[in-house]
């Protein structure tokens, strides 16, 4: 038998095989025996599974000027449009703080309550420095009641960073 006679009839051979399995796979003939064990469904491979799937996005945005406010506000919702189950962490220190606290008004008169609960209700976190606190002398109830207070806003951002593997902005 020459070279090209094997190569056509184990080509041929080859198709028949392949041709057969997908057969046997399409069919619904109860004679045709499945690879997979009985009761048990063969897995098939999904590029959307949960483990193709790439974790979701860690963003802490750092304020610590209160003229910066509005636009890290506006930040921080425009990036959820574009990434809605992100997990975003807004954490102030120094006057940054300002727009978290109980009857803070942006500069159109607006409670600044208003945008911080609608982030929240989104999932943002929102922290308060205590260091800060304590520089003005200010008690923690003077903070937004949904707003939280740490320890040290530094220490948090880069615990955020280091521990939790959030992406930092600052402005």
């Amino acid at each position: 038998m020459s070279f090209r006679t094997a190569f056509v009839v184990g080509a041929t051979a080859i198709g028949f095989v392949v041709a057969t399995a997908a057969g046997a796979q399409s069919s619904q003939s109860p004679s045709v025996a499945s690879a997979a064990p009985a009761g048990q469904e063969q897995k098939k491979l999904d590029c959307t599974s949960k483990e193709a799937q790439a974790p979701k996005p860690k963003v802490v945005f750092q304020v610590n000027r209160a003229e910066d406010a509005p636009l890290i506000l506006r930040f921080v919702t425009n990036y959820l449009k574009s990434e809605p189950d992100a997990e975003v962490t807004v954490v102030g220190y120094a006057s940054g703080i300002d727009f978290m606290l109980k009857d803070a008004k942006d500069s159109d008169g607006k409670a600044y309550a208003a945008q911080v609960n609608r982030l929240l209700d989104l999932g943002v976190m929102f922290k308060v420095c205590n260091n800060t606190l304590k520089a003005r002398n200010a008690p923690p109830d003077v903070v937004l009641a949904s707003v939280g207070i740490v320890p040290s806003a530094v220490n948090e951002i880069v615990r955020l960073q280091t521990q939790e593997g959030y992406s930092y902005f600052r402005h």
